[in-house]
């Protein structure tokens, strides 16, 4: 079964969607994708005795806004870094 939505989404992601046929397909892999990656996490937290719950999520979620500029380019920094081979914390060999 499906159901019809209607949703805002910025700018460039509409226009990445109206260049695609299917994209409800595309949005559909994506909210999967987090959905799964949601529930890994809450997995592999449960493994080493952090029980997540939905009411702690609320607390914690309202103690902590959204990454900052800065913050989110620092955790792009070590992810490339990490891509790369190298730890975060290395600087690049020349």
């Amino acid at each position: 079964m499906t159901r019809r939505i209607t949703v805002s989404l910025p700018d460039d992601v509409a226009e990445y969607l109206d260049k695609h046929p299917n994209s409800s397909a595309i949005v559909t892999e994506a909210v999967r994708a987090r959905m799964e990656r949601g529930a890994t996490t809450r997995r592999m937290l449960a493994e080493v005795g952090i029980n997540v719950t939905d009411e702690g999520v609320a607390k914690w979620r309202g103690k902590f806004g959204p990454p900052t500029e800065a913050q989110r380019a620092e955790s792009q920094r070590r992810l490339e870094a990490i891509q790369a081979g190298r730890w975060p914390d290395e600087e690049p060999a020349e």
